[in-house]
């Protein structure tokens, strides 16, 4: 927890970060960067899903739209936030020389979109009135 609350320190001060090891091969900085927003991009989507599900679906229950739309809008909500802990945790690992950190919310996000889906299919087959 301690090393949670370092690195949320450091998303507002990454002129820290130069401080720890060496400067990586610039490439590598790069291609980080470009994954942080990658991550960005997933977050959009699944926060621009929510809404939609949220505003163009009306006459679908009441509890399967709030359900489905919090559902989407909270795994954008995470995956914004992972996308900038992630981004600082690896480019300190860069810097120090060790490996990249592991994470298992690619997998954890994937479930949640497909779990979202599922219920979607399910809602298109039974009907919107449910």
């Amino acid at each position: 927890m301690i090393e949670f609350a370092r690195n949320v320190r450091l998303w507002f001060a990454p002129q820290q970060i130069r401080e720890e090891g060496g400067t990586p091969d610039y490439r590598f900085s790069l291609a980080n960067e470009r994954t942080f927003l990658a991550w960005l991009r997933t977050a959009l989507a699944l926060i621009g899903g929510g809404f939609a599900v949220d505003q163009f679906l009306p006459d679908l229950r009441w509890a399967w739209r709030v359900g489905l739309a919090l559902a989407l809008l909270a795994a954008g909500a995470l995956c914004s936030l992972r996308a900038v802990n992630h981004w600082v945790r690896c480019e300190r690992a860069m810097r120090r020389g060790e490996d990249l950190p592991a994470t298992r919310f690619p997998a954890l996000l994937g479930v949640v979109v497909a779990v979202v889906a599922v219920a979607m299919v399910i809602v298109v087959l039974v009907g919107w009135d449910g």
